[in-house]
């Protein structure tokens, strides 16, 4: 694809975000990882000193992981249940209708959930037997399951038993399976998939490349980046904007290594960005930059630049237009797109620099980032903030919230 062409497309993208923003009933969804019936009243009437205090958090059970796609949040408990909520127009919130949901329902009633990650408008989750299953939108077969009918309850992927982890982007997948080799399936067409080739989708899982040492990957809208056990950086996709940080505005259809470093710890892929850390905890950004989501002011960026002179960086997330980042004090920052009070600093002013939400210092790793943001403290408690207008906040309200409000689980 031309730079034209992603052009136009990422015009369609950006019409179709500011429909959903503005209407409860558009059919696109975001996940995210929270839980709770009883959130509602009790997030709702916290003041904002008080929802930044981890003081504030009630008994009830603890989150293990959390997933934010468009509108729409899923997130699975300690106990491995799965529950999702928001919007649902396709199905994605896996309760075998297509109503929206602005309390956490829970998906089946299987407790052996181990880990979920949320698309557009789709989600995937692993079992704790190795079994992948992905539901909602399917229109750029990005389900896996060899068709493009969109699915309102998980449905499997394939028979293999040894998937780790899944990464959910627009319309294309990727995961890693514990003999570290890497698959991707779904829409192809900027090259996305890393299989060599921009002329086909795939319907089910195909390989990528031979390597057998792929530690982690991450699915943006049309680009997709992995780190490998030697701490190498790899990114492949679409690249218009400078999101493959390998110099070019073009795009690959296979894993092209960014720069020589090998001391790449963990990487996240955004709408048109990338962030990523390295093992002596500096954070680093690249691609497009028109809300300051590289944590810079400037341009765009074709190649990897540091963010700030801070090195105690734990893990870095990035949605739609922003990035938060969690520290080694357990401190959590967040900065770029700021228009649905995403940033959770009580603001709805874009920030070019990492700014941080609220004083707490329990924050974990666990955060997830788009339009509404969801993050994770050490005592299992969730809490969401941002856009929504589809009830993706999981409070039981559609009131935006700049900054973070507790999700409980259902005891």
């Amino acid at each position: 694809m031309n730079e034209d062409q992603h052009g136009s497309l990422r015009a369609r993208w950006r019409r179709s975000a500011s429909t959903l923003l503005a209407t409860v009933a558009a059919s696109v969804g975001i996940a995210v990882f929270a839980v709770g019936a009883t959130t509602g009243a009790t997030a709702a009437g916290l003041s904002a000193a008080e929802r930044g205090s981890s003081n504030t958090a009630s008994a009830a059970p603890a989150v293990a992981s959390v997933a934010a796609g468009y509108a729409h949040t899923c997130a699975v408990g300690t106990d491995g249940t799965l529950w999702c909520w928001g919007t649902n127009g396709a199905g994605q919130l896996g309760d075998g209708s297509t109503t929206n949901r602005t309390l956490p329902v829970r998906v089946g009633d299987a407790t052996t959930w181990a880990s979920v990650g949320a698309g557009t408008s789709y989600a995937c989750a692993i079992r704790t037997d190795g079994t992948l299953w992905c539901w909602g939108a399917n229109n750029g077969s990005q389900l896996g399951d060899g068709t493009t009918t969109n699915r309102s309850t998980p449905t499997r992927v394939g028979d293999a038993t040894t998937w780790a982890s899944v990464s959910a982007g627009n319309r294309h997948t990727c995961g890693i399976r514990t003999d570290r080799t890497l698959w991707c399936w779904g829409l192809n067409r900027n090259g996305q998939l890393g299989t060599g080739s921009a002329l086909a989708n795939a319907t089910t899982p195909v390989r990528v490349d031979t390597a057998t040492n792929w530690a982690s990957v991450t699915t943006g809208y049309a680009h997709t980046c992995g780190t490998r056990t030697d701490g190498t950086l790899w990114c492949w996709g679409d690249s218009s904007n400078g999101q493959l940080g390998i110099g070019t505005l073009s795009y690959r259809t296979s894993p092209a290594q960014v720069g020589t470093a090998t001391t790449w710890s963990g990487v996240a892929a955004g709408y048109a960005f990338t962030c990523a850390v390295r093992t002596d905890r500096t954070l680093w950004c690249f691609g497009e930059n028109g809300y300051g989501q590289l944590g810079i002011t400037g341009p765009h960026q074709t190649a990897p630049v540091r963010v700030g002179d801070n090195s105690t960086w734990t893990r870095v997330n990035a949605g739609e237009d922003s990035s938060c980042a969690a520290r080694a004090d357990g401190s959590l920052w967040c900065w770029g797109n700021n228009t649905t009070g995403q940033l959770g600093d009580g603001t709805t002013t874009h920030r070019y620099a990492p700014t941080r939400v609220g004083n707490a210092t329990t924050w974990t790793n666990g955060s997830v980032v788009g339009y509404h943001n969801c993050a994770v403290r050490t005592d299992g408690g969730l809490w969401c903030w941002g856009n929504n207008t589809a009830g993706q906040l999981g409070d039981g309200t559609t009131t935006q919230r700049s900054t973070p409000a507790q999700v409980t689980l259902p005891g």
